[in-house]
């Protein structure tokens, strides 16, 4: 196997469309996507050609090798991560089996502990938190964490015949895309080593447009330092150094696309994607590395996340249809009976598993890290000029738009938090009644009405001599109940993540007062969630 590697530079934002965001709102990859590379270079392949049809390319008799360049998997188009000037490399997805303690911020000067629990268990007592950097990279015990710039630029739709917009031709976006002035490096892997000279001219002139809305400014990128490796190496590490250890770890470089035993597309296995081996149970992942790798796998944990991918197929016009599929960064871990075979685990990282590898779906990296529990991280100093925001007028009608648009965006944020404490707080014992959980939901709506916090703290105050035994005796993380709801009060920085209250759209950031009025609502609206829920599971037992 032969490999092209290319440096890609912004020099206008990207705006590679991912399946995130909002209505009117277009929120790009942390990265390039290879399918983005693979559609520039078919589209140079026809220019060269001079083919106006694209379906010409696709006779065997005149062009005998366009289906290996570009369509049948033997030529696989990578993601094109960020590049780190100062390791000179292209960095990968944080693994999503990497915590942090909760309120450790990384920085480009102190050094933050990263737990790897692929290889331990966490201490209960401490809470964890993921990491909000997208890449990183890792040498021995030394982590460098990177994190893409992205550019929010407003936008307006108007009439095409009046050139502004109308009632009904107006509406309001937004694109988040990635900012100019960063480096991507891209890989191109080739099967067949002749093809490496069909490939590099493609990669000529230097400048190319990527992603949409080009015709608006964005897409221009710079092709630089296109190189030739014999032998390349997604995670550096040579597989001899790799294949002898206790556990086998199998980490995801980009995004997996499975299906199960019935062609049902899966993201996380279940009962019914379970294939019957024997008398063993095997999930798709678990029975399609046990072929490539000729071993019984035993499961022994993950640490994944899903999400769903699509594309946009230019010759139709039309996007690709959406499917779920494992997230780059997910790591699982299994126990094997026998030796892994080198020649296996080369194949299995060059190839790929799954489907679209085409496009750079399905890279995986086998026991990529070393067996530390414990790393030293720091922040890439590029992340001093991280997102760059345009900025509006103040009190204009463009600023009060993106005001508006950041308060919502800030609501979205908190609901999200909300929902993820409700589902981590248990009240163990609960010796609350269920007439005094109603009752504190009662006033808890009450103090929401009149936007103040005395009625729930004067409730506390005042309780009668039963009630105050039953939330004393009620825990919450080892507090009692009344004391959690008083921190939770008068600070709710101890439960609202700060990363959260930190929102801007084209330099509009939501007023303090306002910032405080949300952080006491749903300060509220999680001693009322928290409230049902033990009403709800009083009732069942």
């Amino acid at each position: 196997m032969k490999a092209i590697t290319f440096l890609l530079h912004t020099k206008q934002p990207i705006l590679a469309t991912s399946l995130q965001g909002y209505p009117n709102s277009d929120v790009s990859f942390s990265y390039i996507p290879g399918s983005m590379i693979r559609g520039v270079l078919i589209s140079r392949y026809l220019q060269n050609h001079g083919l106006q049809n694209t379906d010409d390319i696709l006779d065997d008799s005149k062009f005998p090798d366009v289906k290996r360049l570009f369509f049948d998997g033997s030529t696989r188009y990578l993601n094109a991560y960020l590049y780190s000037n100062d390791k000179e490399k292209r960095t990968l997805p944080v693994p999503r089996s990497w915590l942090k303690k909760k309120g450790d911020e990384v920085t480009d000067s102190n050094p933050v502990n990263i737990y790897d629990f692929s290889y331990d268990q966490p201490d209960p007592k401490i809470s964890y938190k993921s990491l909000n950097e997208s890449f990183c990279t890792v040498d021995d015990e030394d982590v460098v964490l990177y994190k893409e710039k992205r550019r929010i630029n407003i936008h307006n739709m108007r009439d095409r015949k009046k050139g502004r917009g109308t009632d009904d031709n107006g509406a309001v976006f937004r694109y988040d895309a990635l900012d100019a002035g960063q480096t991507f490096q891209g890989v191109i892997l080739c099967d067949n080593a002749d093809d490496v000279a069909k490939i590099k001219p493609l990669l000529q002139p230097k400048d190319i447009w990527l992603g949409g809305s080009q015709s608006a400014g964005y897409g221009h990128t710079e092709i630089s330092h296109i190189e030739e490796h014999d032998i390349w190496q997604e995670v550096g590490i040579d597989h001899e150094y790799r294949e002898d250890r206790e556990l086998l770890r199998i980490t995801l470089l980009s995004d997996l696309i499975l299906r199960d035993r019935c062609g049902q597309y899966v993201a996380i296995p279940s009962m019914e994607s379970i294939a019957d081996d024997g008398d063993r149970k095997v999930d798709p992942l678990t029975q399609l590395l046990e072929q490539l790798l000729e071993v019984k796998l035993e499961p022994q944990s993950s640490f994944i996340s899903s999400l769903v991918v699509g594309g946009f197929n230019r010759k139709w016009g039309l996007p690709l249809p959406q499917v779920p599929a494992l997230a780059a960064g997910s790591v699982f871990v299994f126990n094997y009976v026998r030796e892994l075979n080198i020649d296996r685990i080369r194949t299995l990282e060059n190839q790929g598993i799954g489907e679209r590898r085409v496009d750079g779906f399905g890279r995986v990296a086998v026991n990529w890290l070393e067996e530390h529990r414990e790393f030293k991280a720091i922040l890439s100093d590029s992340k001093n000029d991280a997102t760059h925001q345009p900025n509006l007028a103040p009190n204009t009608e463009d600023s009060q738009i993106a005001a508006t648009m950041a308060k919502r965006l800030l609501e979205q944020k908190l609901a999200m938090g909300l929902l993820d404490k409700v589902d981590r707080v248990k009240l163990r014992p609960s010796k609350l009644s269920n007439s005094q959980l109603s009752r504190l939901i009662i006033v808890a709506r009450q103090a929401l009405t009149e936007e103040r916090k005395n009625p729930v703290t004067d409730l506390l105050e005042n309780l009668p001599k039963n009630a105050i035994g039953q939330f004393e005796d009620t825990k919450v993380d080892g507090k009692s109940f009344k004391k959690r709801i008083c921190d939770w009060l008068n600070e709710p920085s101890t439960w609202i993540d700060s990363e959260h209250l930190e929102v801007k759209v084209a330099g509009q950031s939501v007023p303090s007062n306002i910032v405080e009025k949300l952080k006491l609502e749903y300060t509220l609206r999680l001693i009322m969630a928290v409230a049902k829920k033990s009403i709800k599971e009083n009732q069942d037992e």
